[in-house]
């Protein structure tokens, strides 16, 4: 079973849409949310069982140029 994470983004300024259509192009996500607030958009992924969260979300994720910061969120059982 796979793990769902939601990982906030901060992107350098101006750059937001640069980010988020590389991260469309990667086809990683389930969806991709513009938000207000301390981060630039939120995104829901879901992780491989065999793999290292992690490992996973910097080797294909963090990469992405003008990416300044993330915020990972962990889930666990569904209500």
């Amino acid at each position: 079973m796979s793990t769902c994470v939601f990982i906030q983004i901060r992107c350098k300024p101006g750059k937001t849409y640069q980010v988020a259509e590389d991260i469309v192009l990667r086809e990683l996500h389930s969806e991709l949310y513009s938000t207000s607030g301390d981060y630039d958009m939120i995104l829901k992924m879901y992780i491989p069982a065999d793999q290292d969260v992690g490992k996973y979300i910097n080797d294909n994720l963090l990469g992405i140029a003008n990416i300044e910061r993330s915020l990972t969120t962990l889930t666990f059982n569904a209500f």
